[in-house]
């Protein structure tokens, strides 16, 4: 795959009034997306804004984090929420990012579901709905449609795609992946691939050949546009910037998708 293009994203924004969990200064420098937290798994004002200028002085896309309204979880735990009111608080975390965007002289480019959310979606028929609409409420203060970034295959992007939003997939080198190509739960062992190595040739190989190797061995097949680097690992900045220049030596070509 000579000519071969990936994205490389990013949580960004994860901390909250004087607690820090991301190096959003570092990963800025070496991402072509940035997902930033929207107050409701992390972040808060004063992080929202702070990170949407960073992001527009470096020319990083910005992109809106949703999750449950789960602070003290971080946005990792299974929550029962009502579809229309999921809906309206995806809206809702949409618009409190555009604000800063816009202040910074960008605007929100995507939207990505985070955590227990972006597992839920891939599945639940109804939750993804749900995320949908209220991506789609957004869209009047977001100069219409939102491109939405999900897991290859899930039901977010197939009902996304339904309503004619753009949809984005997205692959992760640091996660284990079942046969069936989705996440391997957080809760299991062996869930984070921790060994730098490893993260590195398993993301020229997601962004060069659409493959990974699975739980078990077997190599599956994995469409990404996009490649996510969990900005909360430590030394996420300097395996970033190691991703990148592999990815660059291996003829893949690094650029926003939006």
């Amino acid at each position: 795959m000579a000519d071969a293009v990936i994205d490389l994203n990013a949580d960004l924004g994860e901390g909250f009034g004087r607690w820090s969990l991301t190096d959003d200064e570092a990963l800025l420098s070496v991402v072509t997306s940035a997902n930033i937290a929207c107050g409701y798994h992390a972040g808060d004002p004063s992080t929202m804004r702070r990170v949407c200028a960073l992001a527009a002085e470096r020319g990083v896309r910005i992109g809106a984090q949703v999750s449950y309204r789960d602070l003290a979880g971080f946005g990792r735990r299974a929550m029962d929420v009502p579809p229309e009111e999921l809906a309206d608080e995806i809206a809702y975390q949409i618009g409190a990012l555009q604000v800063f965007a816009r202040a910074a002289g960008s605007r929100v480019s995507y939207v990505k579901p985070h955590g227990a959310l972006y597992n839920r979606v891939v599945a639940d028929s109804e939750q993804a709905e749900a995320v949908v609409a209220g991506v789609l409420r957004a869209g009047a203060v977001c100069d219409g449609p939102l491109p939405v970034l999900g897991l290859p295959g899930s039901r977010l992007l197939s009902v996304a795609e339904g309503v004619g939003l753009p949809v984005v997939t997205e692959a992760f080198a640091d996660r284990a992946y079942t046969w069936a190509g989705t996440l391997v739960p957080r809760r299991e062992p062996d869930a984070v691939v921790h060994d730098p190595e490893s993260v590195i040739t398993r993301a020229v190989g997601i962004a060069r050949d659409g493959t990974v190797e699975a739980v078990g061995g077997d190599r599956i097949a994995v469409e990404a546009r996009s490649l996510c680097v969990h900005g909360d690992t430590p030394g996420a900045a300097q395996l970033a910037w190691r991703i990148r220049g592999a990815l660059a030596s291996g003829g893949v070509r690094v650029e926003a998708f939006s």
